[in-house]
């Protein structure tokens, strides 16, 4: 023969185009090509894709083929014996699905603005220095805090889990946690600082923090900045001159009333509340018992070194950035791997890098400001990482790991030992147990459904 062999569709080099079928019944010579190789060009996408020759039965059903041009063109008995030559002659390709959406892309603006009312808040006790003298003062002051970080914790895991329920029943147990919390704390700064101004910065306090809960629970992370101006505005002026014990308390009380009002028109609307269905209180106990960890261990870190607290608080927003890049990333991991140990190493390694980057801006923020690096990377690393389990619904084991850590520093003065040995042992320790748990847990596919 003079003329080239004909290969199979998508071997070789490019084929020279076939003539289109003559329409008509009549019968093929037998040295004519076979038309199935013509077919099988012309469907080659979509059949190759098929997983089954009923697929292809269907395509061909769909490409408006009948009983009579299969047996008359195609020499074939029936649709499904076509099918299942077709299949045969094209090699399987089946096609990359198009790039998916991360749907754990972080905000980085409701980042930095949620960064700036964690941070802001600070500026009150710039601006009411004036106000806590005396050890008594800051023993309640410090004493309501503890209170109010433990039941907003609790409380805002609570509300988050009644949002599943509709926003009615989220509304009222903030409508009904949220007082609760700032009376209690309130109650206990009064007791411990006494009745005085003292004591009215500890009410003030924890008024605020049960409202600038609410408003974050709810998403209104810029209506609370707003309500935040006053004291920025006064802390700020403090640059440039002392302002009055009467200017100081005005621009307080202004940012208690603003969030207070804020909040309250937040959960003005009752709404349904479905009965039942939610889960037991006992839910939210781990993570108001996180919260007060949290808490002490911020209070340890800030009797010793108050920039490194500074520090921590600033580092609030790019720490929450970075919890949104983790589950990102471990979705991408997800959908890379293709065996559990492939997906492990990947989610490992997101780990990792994730943890490094928020250490590593600790570390910077230590080095401006001149901080013991030790105690806060320690303290960072835990509390990263103890968030990081709880946004997967593991509460119990990093709660339990905090609390353990804060009631050894707290004891280890009764042992001899300094805060700068004790601090970074413990936190060196528990951040190495935490990583372990998170490794562990968060390394299985069925963690990320």
């Amino acid at each position: 023969m003079s003329g080239p062999l004909r290969l199979l569709p998508g071997e070789g080099g490019s084929l020279p185009a076939l003539p289109r079928q003559r329409k008509g019944n009549r019968g093929r010579p037998s040295w004519a090509a076979d038309p199935i190789d013509e077919l099988a060009e012309r469907l080659m996408e979509p059949v190759s894709a098929a997983v089954h020759p009923y697929e292809v039965a269907a395509l061909l059903e769909s490409d408006g083929l009948t009983g009579g041009q299969i047996s008359t063109r195609y020499g074939r008995p029936g649709l499904f014996t076509l099918a299942a030559d077709l299949y045969a002659r094209v090699p399987r390709h089946y096609p990359e699905p198009p790039p998916a959406t991360d749907p754990w892309r972080p905000d980085s603006l409701r980042c930095a603005v949620r960064g700036l009312v964690f941070a802001l808040p600070g500026l009150a006790y710039v601006l009411g220095s004036g106000l806590l003298e005396g050890a008594r003062a800051v023993t309640g002051l410090v004493a309501a805090g503890l209170v109010a970080w433990a039941w907003n914790q609790a409380l805002s895991h609570r509300a988050h889990l009644r949002l599943a329920a509709g926003a009615g029943a989220a509304h009222r147990t903030l409508r009904l946690g949220a007082p609760a919390g700032a009376l209690a704390a309130s109650a206990t700064g009064l007791v411990l600082a006494g009745p005085g101004e003292a004591g009215a910065f500890a009410v003030g306090q924890s008024c605020y923090l049960a409202a600038a809960t609410v408003l974050l629970v709810l998403g209104r992370e810029r209506t609370l900045l707003l309500a935040l101006l006053p004291v920025a505005a006064g802390a700020a002026a403090t640059l440039w001159w002392r302002p009055p014990a009467a200017v100081a308390v005005a621009a307080l009380l202004a940012t208690v009333c603003l969030a207070i009002l804020a909040a309250a028109h937040g959960v003005r609307a009752p709404g349904p509340v479905p009965a039942g269905g939610a889960p037991g209180l006992s839910a939210s106990l781990p993570y108001g018992l996180f919260g007060l960890a949290a808490g002490v261990l911020a209070m340890l870190t800030g009797a010793t070194d108050p920039y490194a607290v500074v520090v921590l608080t600033l580092s609030m927003g790019f720490a929450e950035w970075l919890l949104y890049r983790y589950r990102g990333l471990a979705v991408a991991a997800l959908r890379a791997s293709t065996e559990p140990r492939g997906f492990a190493l990947r989610a490992g390694r997101a780990l990792v890098l994730c943890l490094g980057a928020y250490v590593a801006l600790l570390a910077a923020g230590a080095l401006l400001t001149g901080t013991g690096a030790a105690p806060l990377l320690g303290l960072g690393a835990v509390l990263w990482t103890a968030l990081l389990l709880q946004a997967f619904g593991v509460a119990w084991p990093p709660a339990a790991v905090c609390l353990t850590t804060a009631a050894a520093e707290a004891a280890a003065p009764a042992a001899g030992l300094t805060a700068g040995l004790a601090q970074p042992l413990c936190r060196t320790v528990a951040a190495l147990v935490l990583l372990y748990l998170a490794c562990r847990i968060l390394g299985r596919p069925t963690a990320h459904r």
